[in-house]
């Protein structure tokens, strides 16, 4: 069986920042799929980068807290 990337004590460290990841997530898919103000040029690209440049940090800062979490217990 493979081993976990994480252990257990780790992934309850990282839901504090797996539960705005989820949210964001979302809205990204969700503005995506319905679009209620319909796709204008500039507004649409700004809206989307407020939502994905957040993500992709917040995702990247998860992955360090991650890996010093995991490297602090040993």
């Amino acid at each position: 069986m493979a081993t976990p990337i994480f252990d257990k004590d780790t992934w309850l460290d990282l839901t504090v920042n797996i539960v705005p990841l989820t949210i964001i997530g979302f809205f990204v898919a969700l503005f995506a799929v319905v679009s209620p103000w319909g796709i204008s040029g500039l507004e649409s690209v700004i809206g989307f980068a407020l939502l994905v440049v957040p993500f992709v940090l917040l995702a990247y800062l998860t992955y360090i807290s991650a890996r010093a979490i995991e490297s602090g217990e040993e």
